[in-house]
């Protein structure tokens, strides 16, 4: 009998011999072709979901994405057991993966993969529904306070609007709590210390490096953004006084002309140079050219399509949202979509005809571009080489952008000379430099929440002395606990990762010196547009095909022949305007006091 047992279970593969490299080959198509149906399947629903906010939609995308969350869980947990195998480099790669599949991996118990589920799609339908109403009559989408905070200088009515959207983040702050100690228990039952650590694996590179490479970064810049906020602050002190601004050094978050100081680019009016008479005004342009909504995105199509890349599917026209509809409650906030692996892709926006969203619209496109550039590639290695790769490319179009590209495309009548790129290059600065701090402070809060670092009880004031020590800003009024300010920015309720746009704003000037210099362009980097050529088209082309299959420095060599990431493109481009900063700043004080 002992015989007849021990040569049954010899018989038995899994249980007498160790994993081969064949044997996670087999597992890995396994493991793509699930994903695949289970990822189309959450980003049809997502999709409803956020273009049709009600309960259905909710409970369908719960769903969806709790299935998802499960088997990416699921599957890389088995994974573990070829852990210790000799792969081949693709395979790894795909390993590595798979387990950073998701920003919330599902924990082992099914009763708390659908509570994590549930808290996700509250947490996303709470931000998209929010409103804010001043009177029982009145009430304001995210949309319209935004477009009162751009025109508005009156510090009450600003104030008013600053604090009145950060009410809809306040019944956030438990279901947040929640779900950050389900995420982690997904996380570490996938082997990480927890979501943070699993959030800097993606990188190729140890969490601790990722880390430390960013503050490498950050210090690189810092110099060009403490002068444009000095320079901005004593133009505001000049505009409401001293009384509204203060003596500290920091700026009050609501005058900047964003609802989270994240860019100032909608104040250019009060902070520009004195005599300033800019050259033209892009709003009121695309409004002279009686554009739509659809005809704004065809214009960066074509910026795409004349550097060689094929014109969007005619689904990515019938299936987009490309305005607010007014029969129901939708997630406005801009997002590029590739629903069906390159096969459907869609934007969704409620575009409005001014020069912010005509900018928008080209970097959401990137993204469908770098799409389908990767569609042929296996399922791991749909995506970029590292998710702030994603985010530049649209933006590297952007900064394309120039006067002589709107020259060229009818938009302006003549190019400004060079006495207005001063001009320029501040809206420029107002709206790129700006952002390079809250970049980078987003996740440091939510490394902080993930780890431990930063306790429940201490989650706002936490997220103020991030926003005092990297920004220079403080809020309006007083903040306690009982608020939930971080939750009033869109990717903490919706969980989206935020190290990537700083990333972004880093690579995508790289792109656009790489791409100026093969276009053979020799003035200021600030006027180089390569729109039409086909050989810088056919360069970033090649590097957006690579998908996710190669670390990233091999996809930053092949666009732009540099394998670290490097400020120095930033700064060379703004070169002109830290020098006429750094006037105007003289026997000024430069710098704030977090404390």
């Amino acid at each position: 009998m002992i015989l007849l047992l021990l040569s049954v279970f010899l018989s038995v593969p899994s249980l007498a011999a160790a994993p081969t490299a064949k044997d996670a080959a087999t597992f890995m198509t396994r493991a793509e072709a699930s994903l695949d149906e289970l990822g189309r399947r959450s980003s049809f629903s997502s999709w409803a979901q956020q273009t049709d906010i009600n309960y259905t939609t909710e409970w369908l995308a719960s769903d969806a994405d709790r299935a998802f969350a499960a088997e990416a869980a699921k599957l890389a947990h088995e994974a573990r057991r070829f852990d210790r195998l000799q792969l081949p480099a693709d395979l790894k790669r795909k390993f590595l993966l798979l387990k950073l599949a998701v920003d919330s991996p599902s924990p082992p118990d099914l009763k708390e993969q659908k509570e994590l589920s549930d808290a996700k799609v509250w947490l996303e339908g709470t931000y998209g529904k929010g409103k804010y109403c001043p009177t029982p009559d009145k009430c304001l989408t995210l949309d319209d306070m935004e477009d009162v905070l751009k025109e508005s200088r009156d510090p009450k009515t600003l104030l008013d609007l600053w604090t009145g959207w950060r009410k809809i983040s306040v019944p956030m702050r438990p279901r947040y709590r929640r779900f950050v100690e389900l995420s982690n228990k997904g996380a570490r039952d996938l082997g990480f210390k927890d979501t943070a650590d699993l959030w800097r694996s993606g990188y190729d590179m140890t969490p601790e490096a990722f880390s430390a490479e960013l503050d490498r970064q950050w210090l690189q810049i810092k110099p060009l953004y403490e002068a444009l906020h000095a320079y901005v602050r004593r133009r505001l002190t000049e505009k409401y006084g001293s009384d509204v601004v203060g003596p500290d050094g920091l700026i009050p978050a609501h005058l900047l002309g964003n609802m989270w100081g994240q860019s100032w680019e909608n104040i250019y009016d009060l902070v520009a140079p004195p005599k300033s008479k800019p050259a033209f005004d892009l709003t009121e342009r695309l409004k002279a050219a009686k554009l739509d909504e659809k005809t704004m995105v065809q214009y960066g199509e074509r910026f795409f399509t004349s550097m060689g890349f094929d014109p969007l599917p005619a689904t990515f026209w019938e299936r987009s949202m490309l305005t607010r509809p007014r029969d129901r409650e939708v997630v406005c906030h801009a997002s590029a979509w590739d629903v069906e692996s390159g096969q459907d892709l869609r934007i969704k926006m409620c575009i409005k005809i001014n020069a912010e969203d005509f900018v928008t619209i080209h970097h959401e496109l990137g993204h469908n571009f770098y799409q389908r550039a990767y569609e042929k590639q296996p399922y791991f290695f749909r995506g970029s080489a590292n998710d702030g790769f994603h985010e530049a490319l649209g933006d590297t179009i952007a900064l394309a952008v120039t006067p002589e590209y709107l020259k060229e495309v009818g938009l302006i009548d003549s190019v400004p000379g060079p006495e207005g790129d001063i001009d320029l290059l501040l809206k420029m600065a107002l709206e790129r430099v700006a952002f390079h701090p809250f970049g980078l402070l987003v996740d440091q809060w939510r490394w902080g929440v993930f780890s431990g670092a930063i306790a429940p009880e201490n989650y706002n004031d936490a997220w103020w002395a991030l926003v005092k020590k990297y920004q220079g800003l403080k809020p309006p009024v007083a903040r306690t606990e009982a608020d939930f300010d971080p939750g009033a920015k869109y990717h903490i309720p919706g969980n989206t990762p935020y190290a990537r746009y700083f990333l972004a704003q880093l690579y995508q000037f790289q792109f656009y010196r790489a791409l100026c210099r093969q276009h053979g362009h020799t003035g200021p980097l600030h006027r180089c547009s390569f729109y039409g050529d086909k050989a810088a088209g056919k360069r970033l082309g090649d590097m957006m095909a690579m998908g996710s299959s190669r670390p990233w420095p091999d996809a930053l060599e092949a666009a732009t022949g540099q394998r670290r990431m490097d400020a120095t493109a930033i700064l060379e481009y703004f070169a002109p305007l830290k020098a006429w900063l750094d006037e105007q700043n003289k026997g000024q004080s430069v710098g704030w006091k977090a404390d």
